[in-house]
C-alpha cells in the first residue's frame, strides 16, 4: 500500500464522519478505519488528527466525555464532503472559480464513499487523446494562458526565465507542492531551510526531506532545461529525486511499480498489472512529447501521469512538478501552486480518479496558473537584472565548484579546475575567482544539487574547513 500522508488521513476521518451525521464516537472512527484500506491509527493520533478537523471547521462535536460524538459541521464548513451549496461566500474563501461542469463533479466527489461506486483503471482515458487533435484546454483558454503567462524570455534559451527567478520559484513550488501533501512547513520556514540549510523546529524529518526532495527536483529541471523533455529518462530520475529517502523500499525510488496499490480517500483502484503500467507509461509519454501546446502538455501531465500511478507513491508531486517542464523549456511564467487550496486540488483529482472527467482539475489548473502569472510577473518587474558573468560562466562556476569540493583542486588558495578554465576568457578569470569565493562560501547542504554535488562529498569537505 502506498504511504498515507496526514491529509489522506484527516480526508478518511472526514469522510467517516460525514457518513454518520447523527454523530459518530472516537471508538467507532478507530474501528471505521482499520476496516478501511488498514488505516488504522493510534488513539493519540487520531485525536490529534480530529482536534485539527475542529479547529478548520471541517467537523464539529456533541456531548461531553463520553457521551462525545463528532459531526458533520454545519455552516462555514471546509469538508471534503457535505458542504452546503448555498454557503456562496464560504465557497468563494476557500475554494477556485468553478465552472457549471466543475461543480458538478465537485458534487459528486464529495458524496460519502459508500455512494461512490468502485472503479478500475480505464486504459481507453488515455487511448483516447490524440496530441493536436483532443485538447483538455480549448483554443480559446489556451491563448488566454499564453497571454498571461508570457514572458521578456520568451526567444531566449530555455530555462532562462525560471533562472531569473530561481530563488522565488524554488521555495514557492517546494512549499506549496508540499503543502498540498500535507506537509506542514510554513513558507518562511521553506525559505529559511532552502536559502540557509535550517530546519524548521519541532517538524517531522520526513517533511524536511520532502521539501529538499522539491528542491533538488526544480534545480534538475531548471539547470538541464534543454534535455529534460517528456520521456522516461527525466520522469524516472524526477520521481527518485522527489522521493529520496521516502519510500519504505529504497529500490522503488525511479522505477516503475510491481504491485497492486491503493489510495485512501478515494473509491478508485489503480491498475495492477506491472506490464500494463509500464505500457501506458509508455504510451502517456509519448503522447505528452508531442503535444504542440505547452499549456496544453503541461495540464495533460496533470490529468494523466496521476491516474496511472505509474510509482508506488509519489506520484501526484511527480505530477505537479513535471507539470513545470513545458513552461521552464518555454519560458513561460512557472506553475507554482501557490494559494491552491487542498481540497479544491483533491477533488479536481478525484474527479479524474472515479468518473475519467477533467473539468474541475482544469478550473484548478486555470486558477493556479492566473494566480503564479500574477506573482511572477510581479516579481521580474522589480527584480535587478542577473549577473551577466553568472549566466556567462554557469557551467563553468559548477565545475569549479565540483573540483575544489571533490578535492581535485587545492582548496587554499582555491584553485580553478582546468575543465572550467577552459571555458573562461581571460579577461574574467579575476571575476570568475571571486564567483568561486563567494559560492564556496555559501555552499550549504540545501544548495549542493545546484552544484550536483552527492551529499557524502559536501559532508567530507565541510567536515575539512571546520
Amino acid at each position: 500500500m502506498s504511504r498515507t500522508t496526514q491529509s489522506d488521513e484527516l480526508r478518511l476521518i472526514e469522510s467517516i464522519v460525514q457518513a454518520r451525521p447523527n454523530g459518530i464516537g472516537i471508538s467507532d472512527i478507530e474501528t471505521a478505519m482499520a476496516s478501511i484500506h488498514n488505516a488504522g491509527l493510534n488513539r493519540r493520533t487520531l485525536q490529534r488528527r480530529l482536534q485539527k478537523l475542529i479547529g478548520s471547521k471541517r467537523l464539529g462535536t456533541e456531548g461531553e466525555s463520553k457521551a462525545l460524538v463528532y459531526k458533520p459541521a454545519s455552516g462555514k464548513s471546509v469538508a471534503l464532503t457535505g458542504v452546503a451549496a448555498s454557503d456562496s461566500v464560504a465557497e468563494a474563501d476557500l475554494y477556485v472559480t468553478v465552472s457549471p461542469e466543475g461543480a458538478r463533479i465537485r458534487d459528486r466527489v464529495r458524496m460519502p464513499l459508500m455512494h461512490r461506486r468502485p472503479v478500475g483503471y480505464r486504459r481507453e482515458f488515455l487511448e483516447a487523446y490524440q496530441p493536436g487533435q483532443t485538447y483538455y484546454l480549448s483554443e480559446p483558454l489556451r491563448s488566454q494562458l499564453h497571454d498571461m503567462g508570457r514572458t521578456a524570455a520568451n526567444h531566449r534559451p530555455a530555462g532562462t526565465y525560471a533562472r531569473d527567478i530561481l530563488s522565488r520559484l524554488l521555495v514557492d513550488l517546494s512549499w506549496a507542492s508540499s503543502k498540498l501533501e500535507g506537509n506542514t512547513y510554513s513558507r518562511l520556514d521553506t525559505q529559511n531551510l532552502i536559502e540557509l540549510g535550517q530546519a524548521a523546529q519541532g517538524k517531522d524529518a520526513i517533511e524536511t526531506q520532502m521539501i529538499l526532495n522539491h528542491k533538488a527536483a526544480i534545480e534538475m529541471l531548471v539547470e538541464d532545461a534543454e534535455g529534460v523533455g517528456f520521456d522516461a529518462f527525466t520522469f524516472k530520475n524526477l520521481h527518485a529525486v522527489l522521493s529520496q529517502d521516502l519510500m519504505r523500499d529504497p529500490q522503488s525510488s525511479g522505477r516503475l511499480r510491481r504491485r497492486a496499490v491503493d489510495i485512501s480517500g478515494t473509491v478508485f483502484h489503480p491498475a495492477a498489472l506491472p506490464q500494463v503500467i509500464e505500457d501506458c507509461f509508455a504510451q502517456l509519454l509519448s503522447k505528452a512529447s508531442v503535444i504542440p501546446d505547452p499549456l496544453e502538455q503541461a495540464f495533460f501531465v496533470m490529468v494523466q501521469l496521476p491516474y496511472l500511478q505509474p510509482f508506488e507513491d509519489v506520484n501526484k508531486r511527480v505530477s505537479r512538478v513535471g507539470a513545470n517542464i513545458s513552461l521552464i523549456k518555454h519560458n513561460l511564467c512557472p506553475l507554482s501552486f501557490i494559494d491552491v487550496p487542498e481540497r479544491a486540488y483533491v477533488e479536481g483529482t478525484l474527479g479524474v480518479y472515479e468518473l475519467n472527467e477533467i473539468d474541475l482539475l482544469r478550473d484548478v489548473f486555470v486558477w493556479a496558473y492566473e494566480r503564479s502569472c500574477q506573482r511572477y510577473l510581479a516579481v521580474t518587474q522589480n527584480m535587478v537584472a542577473p549577473d551577466p558573468l553568472k549566466i556567462k560562466y554557469r557551467e563553468a562556476l559548477i565545475l569549479a565548484v565540483q573540483a575544489v569540493v571533490q578535492g581535485q583542486v587545492p582548496q587554499v588558495p582555491y584553485g580553478i579546475a582546468p575543465a572550467a578554465l577552459a571555458l573562461i576568457d581571460a579577461q574574467d578569470r579575476d571575476a570568475f575567482m571571486q564567483m568561486l569565493i563567494d559560492s564556496l562560501g555559501h555552499l550549504h547542504e540545501g544548495s549542493i544539487a545546484r552544484y550536483r554535488l552527492r551529499r557524502s562529498e559536501y559532508l567530507a569537505w565541510a567536515a575539512e574547513q571546520r
